[in-house]
């Protein structure tokens, strides 16, 4: 096939290179001037065990062997990242539930190697730490997201792959049975492929809606949940990531570390109508607040404002989380096209298995 790749996030370049290394002929066209400037760029870069999502679902079953994939990638590319293992806790007895249940999923998901512990375990492993229980997930780690980024994009370029950055597309079509797309920038044209992968993040609606022939009621309509990072001044007091219990919207305001042992806390869930990465200061006593909850020691006037984020929701305030949405010929209709909606946390640690899927729509 020769296949357009709309969007050079993570989980777009990890859909490339799987084509590319089939022998499929790739383009990769990103409308930004680099490759994973959006959402991709500003996550947690948690490398997730998969305990959190329902069992059977898109999410879960991606994440667990995505997880594996992606442990492998790095090892065999040299990509910074370390399996420093995570607990979440329960800060009070009415949590313990919460717990158990995430317990209860992990198991059935095949997490590996997935331990409740009680308080005195807990603390064992990490002194500053203030729980009734937790449940410690070995398996979970991070990584250098741009790092892996870089080397995903080394392999698609080795197989014969090409990206083209500030090449937004425009409009596409099928004709003579095939895809004529039409992009913009510095030399627009039109360009005609037998598959495209909609993989454009926070772009993926408006894509959508730019190819003709997709119903209208097959674009699901996106949420933007703005999720704000605080970073942590002084010696770090934890060697995991430390969750709370999960909060609507997101795992809630967490403690993740960066390659170099740094802590930053984040991310909160803040429900917004347009893309805005701002930071605000006054944000900050509400994390104190609720990182005291698992770090009573946190000093005070240690978080200064880091970094934000977004993540492309499928579902908003008071509604049940959605699952990812893989679109294929069978949705819409229209063969030689498949569509990723709603790709937020757990993107990152799915992208390589996500990737394996929508190859595998598109090859059958």
């Amino acid at each position: 096939m020769d296949a357009l790749v709309v969007g050079a996030g993570v989980v777009g370049l990890a859909v490339a290179r799987a084509l590319a290394q089939r022998g499929h002929a790739v383009i990769v066209a990103e409308a930004a001037e680099a490759i994973g400037t959006e959402v991709s760029a500003r996550s947690s870069e948690v490398i997730h065990g998969g305990m959190y999502y329902p069992s059977g679902s898109i999410r879960a079953r991606h994440c667990v062997e995505g997880r594996r994939r992606l442990v492998a990638f790095c090892e065999s590319h040299g990509v910074p990242h370390r399996l420093c293992g995570k607990l979440i806790v329960a800060t009070r007895p009415e949590e313990r539930a919460a717990l158990e249940t995430i317990f209860a999923r992990g198991a059935a998901n095949g997490v590996e190697d997935l331990a409740w512990m009680e308080r005195e375990e807990a603390v064992a492993l990490e002194p500053a730490l203030a729980c009734v229980a937790a449940l410690h997930s070995p398996a979970t780690g991070i990584v250098d997201s741009h790092a892996l980024m870089l080397a995903l994009l080394g392999d698609i370029e080795d197989a014969g792959g090409v990206l083209a950055l500030r090449t937004p597309i425009q409009a596409a079509e099928r004709r003579d049975g095939r895809w004529q797309v039409r992009f913009g920038g510095e030399t627009p044209d039109v360009l005609t492929v037998d598959a495209v992968v909609n993989a454009a993040g926070l772009g993926a609606q408006a894509l959508a809606r730019r190819i003709d022939g997709i119903p209208a009621d097959k674009v699901p309509r996106q949420v933007l949940a703005k999720g704000s990072y605080f970073g942590c001044t002084g010696k770090p007091a934890f060697s995991r990531l430390i969750y709370p219990a999960p909060v609507e919207g997101g795992l809630g305001i967490h403690l993740t570390l960066d390659l170099a042992g740094r802590m930053r806390f984040g991310p909160d869930v803040e429900w917004v109508d347009a893309p805005d990465y701002t930071v605000d200061p006054a944000r900050a006593p509400a994390f104190a607040a609720a990182i005291r909850r698992y770090w009573p020691g946190l000093p005070e006037g240690r978080l200064t404002p880091d970094y934000a984020g977004l993540r492309p929701k499928l579902t908003g305030p008071g509604e049940p989380a959605a699952d990812f949405r893989i679109d294929g010929p069978e949705s819409h209709g229209l063969p030689g096209l498949v569509q990723l909606f709603g790709i937020e946390s757990p993107g990152l640690t799915s992208s390589l298995s996500l990737a394996e899927e929508v190859v595998g729509r598109l090859e059958g």
